[in-house]
């Protein structure tokens, strides 16, 4: 055996064809080879019994906010944060940091700001504003994977949000650059009304929070989208779905090949509004977790292939600005917490409904992959990067705040068992993470469009 190759043996691999017993041959941090278990005589060979091996999983929404805001969230916490939740790779979004990511100096910067801080790969998104589609081009060019925008205000002022005008005049330059637009689905001239209505009411139960949202800000901004869609040949991803009442128009959408596609969030699959306490603004996010019912089609949106990825959509804020002494959720910071928590809440949910591991890395892992155009990443097969999550699917832990690993430890999550215990995580073959800490230094790498 070569000092470069090691060997990872298991009953459960997640391989494209399904899950099996096999053993994985590493060589020089690229998977060389799978075989049956017992096809490798190796003395480096580790044997991980009944626990999943899986493919390193892809979150393309993660707010990162350095520079600029790094006291929200910094690479050194994120990037730990992931590799503890078996997160190997990353797109990091453009807003909450300064300058936010919309020019290609900007992108420098944060480039600069990544380097020698990261325990797992990242790449970055770069953002659409008002006036700055002669932009897009050269962030594409320094390795931006796509963009993204708001179609309502983001909540940070360097962010500013488009409307269909300017839509009009970034999306033939994305068409043409074949770069993914990135759109955050809610429209305000639904919204605008309703936070009026919810001004009269008490800001500290949630419902006066859900209402000012409705769902019809959602479903009128993705009709609006896969209109666009389809009149400029363009790529639209919707981000963080939380309105299941758009997924019939979003299937017939696909049905027709429009070029859509859609992710929604852990927080959305296993969170209803019924269960939100009054007051505690660590569940506050936009759009807003909807009802159970809801939530049970998201779910089969998910099963119909309607909507296509899950991701964390992690967006930490310091304490005080989720209001937590007040719990006034009108005011709150939007965003949830929950990058290293993932596996474990979508496994949690997946497993109450009988879906397999093979699901799960599909949502989390392939098709995230895909949407970045990461042609290394997302699956256990030759060639690709040796990089993976190991974890039982048996063992459940409860949430403890001293257990994570991001900066502000403030989570809707807190006390919540939940099953799927992250064993080891290991990038490009070497093992970045075991039995509870980062073991290894920053092996991480900044990643950029087009290069292997």
């Amino acid at each position: 055996m070569r000092a470069d190759e090691r060997v990872l043996r298991s009953n459960l691999v997640v391989l494209p064809d399904g899950l099996r017993p096999a053993a994985i041959l590493i060589r020089e941090g690229i998977i060389a080879q799978i075989s049956a278990p017992d096809a490798f005589n190796f003395e480096h060979t580790l044997n991980y019994g009944d626990s999943v091996i899986m493919p390193g999983i892809v979150d393309t929404h993660v707010h990162i906010n350095e520079p600029g805001r790094t006291e929200w969230e910094g690479f050194e916490t994120a990037t730990t944060s992931a590799a503890a939740g078996g997160v190997t790779t990353l797109i990091e979004m453009p807003l909450n940091s300064i300058p936010a990511t919309t020019t290609r100096e900007a992108l420098l910067e944060k480039i600069g700001a990544a380097r020698g801080k990261l325990h797992v790969d990242v790449g970055f998104w770069g953002g659409v504003v008002p006036g700055n589609a002669r932009h897009l081009a050269t962030m594409h060019q320094e390795g931006a994977f796509g963009f993204k925008c708001f179609l309502v205000p983001s909540g940070v002022p360097e962010f500013e949000p488009v409307a269909e005008v300017d839509l009009r005049q970034a999306l033939p330059e994305l068409a043409r650059l074949e770069a993914p637009l990135l759109v955050h689905a809610e429209l305000p001239e639904f919204i605008d009304p309703a936070t009026r209505a919810a001004q009269d009411e008490d800001s500290r139960v949630y419902s006066t929070w859900l209402k000012s949202r409705p769902s019809e800000a959602e479903d009128r901004a993705v009709e609006l989208l896969i209109r666009l869609a389809s009149e400029f040949d363009a790529r639209i991803h919707i981000v963080h779905l939380s309105s299941a009442r758009a997924v019939p128009t979003i299937w017939k959408a696909k049905q027709r090949g429009v070029d859509i596609t859609v992710e929604t969030c852990p927080h959305y699959l296993t969170i209803a509004a019924e269960e939100v306490p009054d007051g505690n603004t660590a569940f506050k996010c936009a759009p807003p977790i909807r009802e159970f019912v809801n939530q049970q089609e998201l779910w089969a949106g998910l099963l119909d292939d309607a909507i296509d990825s899950i991701a964390s959509d992690h967006s930490p804020a310091p304490p005080e600005m989720k209001c937590c002494n007040t719990g006034d959720f009108m005011r709150a910071w939007g965003g949830i917490a929950s990058l290293q928590l993932s596996l474990a809440l979508v496994w949690t949910g997946a497993r109450r409904q009988s879906i397999g591991i093979e699901r799960i890395a599909e949502w989390l892992c392939r098709r995230p992959a895909k949407l970045a155009g990461l042609a290394r990443k997302g699956e256990i097969s030759v060639g690709y990067d040796a990089d993976f999550v190991i974890w039982d699917p048996k063992q459940s832990f409860h949430v403890r705040a001293e257990d994570l690993f991001f900066r502000h430890k403030l989570t809707p999550y807190a006390g919540r068992q939940l099953f799927g215990v992250v064993e080891s995580t290991f990038l490009r073959g070497e093992e970045i993470y075991s039995a509870g800490r980062v073991i290894l230094g920053h092996r991480g790498r900044v990643l950029r469009r087009g290069q292997a």
